[in-house]
């Protein structure tokens, strides 16, 4: 879509003040102060996002401005704790579907933003999660029990809890992919995520494949260090490795190019994450005495790069950063690590990207499937706006070349999928 003339941004910035005044009236069962009256939490870095006028955009110019205040009256009429988890999952459940419906085409776009964007999912999740946060119900709510609330819809509503395959031997492939929420918002808050547009456009559907079709399950993970730390990755993609014939985990990676990564590092690097929180450690895992310094993709890289998937160029990404065996100063390696290296960097970098990769593929590993189940990770192409819209301060919240970009990102990861399904098949 074209980029806005003034007079149309100021009718939005008007629909994003009106949004404002509803999201910030919180589901409330009793009033503040009142006697055994929970005490409501401080929004979180990321949800205080939202009260900037770009994620209020976002959410006016697809219809989901709407989702939090409806959230938040279903939650208002709980009466125990019982009824605020049902409501909580269904509510996320709809979200993740309504998201996925819309870009997939079906029912209402809800506005004039492209239907392949990710970025309402994001904005109307944290949205939902402040109402969460800040909820007085008229019954006990300690801590923990609001903590497992905000849980539960978090998981519900990033269709980590709606991968559901055929049952029955046969039928088409098994595929799992895993697609990321935007991230560097403070450096640009207009931000979209390839990978979690591509989990959208994924998701539930059946790809054509030189080996025959492929059923494609999709969920999007959380861009922060403590997630990852509790287990998110393994838990959610535990139950489905067995059953599955190919997993990829994508992530955004470098501009104009993919990269299918061929070692993942047990390094967290430092970068700061959505709640600005830094971390530099090894990977935390469980059992971190058997815990591999290194792991490595079993997806058909060969096959890959060798298929034209797109107008993307295609790497087979084998450099790593370690500290040799005896040495104290990291190291690059362009041909990958070096034997009793520590890691410092995988070829996917020491950010969350790696380590999904890396958490993914010792999994995998861990429950004996390294020779047999193809998986790895695959870093898309920078998503980037079009000329004349590079400035987060003065620019639009999307334009005509950045949704072209992110059309053909999708594509290409489809493309990819298809191809890795038919080279791990040979």
């Amino acid at each position: 879509m074209a980029p806005r003339s003034p007079r149309v941004r100021a009718g939005f910035l008007g629909l994003a003040l009106a949004a404002c005044l509803s999201l910030t009236t919180s589901a409330t069962a009793a009033p503040a102060g009142a006697a055994g009256t929970p005490t409501a939490e401080a929004p979180t870095v990321e949800e205080r996002r939202l009260d900037g006028t770009v994620p209020r955009e976002i959410l006016a110019a697809s219809g989901f401005d709407t989702v939090a205040p409806d959230f938040a009256r279903a939650l208002g009429a709980a009466r125990s704790y019982a009824q605020a988890r049902r409501v909580v999952v269904r509510e996320g459940a709809a979200l993740w579907r309504r998201a996925v419906d819309r870009a997939q085409g079906r029912g209402s776009a809800g506005g004039e933003l492209s239907r392949d964007d990710d970025r309402p999912l994001y904005w109307a999740r944290l949205a939902m999660t402040r109402e969460v946060r800040s909820w007085r119900p008229g019954f006990a709510l300690d801590a923990a029990r609001r903590q497992a609330l905000t849980g539960d819809l978090e998981r519900a509503s990033r269709g980590q809890t709606d991968i559901r395959y055929p049952r029955g031997a046969k039928g088409p492939k098994r595929v799992l992919v895993t697609g990321f929420d935007p991230f560097t918002l403070d450096r640009d808050v207009r931000i979209s995520n390839p990978s979690g547009a591509s989990a959208l456009a994924l998701d539930g559907t059946v790809i054509q494949t030189a080996q025959g079709p492929a059923r494609v399950e999709t969920a999007v993970f959380p861009v922060r260090w403590r997630d990852f730390a509790e287990g998110t990755v393994e838990r959610t993609l535990r139950p489905w490795l067995r059953q599955v014939d190919l997993f990829t985990t994508v992530s955004q990676g470098r501009v104009g190019r993919f990269d299918v990564e061929r070692t993942n590092g047990a390094w967290r690097g430092g970068f700061p994450d959505n709640e600005n929180v830094s971390r530099t450690e090894t990977v935390p895992v469980a059992d971190p005495a058997s815990q591999p310094q290194w792991t490595t993709t079993t997806l058909p890289y060969r096959t890959i790069m060798a298929s034209d998937t797109g107008r993307f160029p295609v790497y087979d990404n084998t450099g790593v950063t370690e500290i040799p065996a005896g040495a104290t100063d990291p190291v690059v390696r362009p041909d990958g690590p070096t034997a009793g290296s520590s890691a410092r960097a995988g070829g996917g970098g020491n950010y969350l990207s790696n380590e999904i990769a890396y958490r993914a593929t010792l999994l995998r590993d861990r429950l004996g499937l390294g020779d047999t189940l193809p998986g790895g990770h695959v870093h898309t192409p920078v998503l980037e706006f079009g000329a004349g819209n590079t400035d987060p301060a003065t620019g639009t919240v999307t334009d005509p070349e950045f949704v072209r970009n992110r059309l053909d990102i999708v594509a290409q990861v489809r493309a990819i999928v298809a191809v890795a399904v038919s080279g791990a098949a040979e």
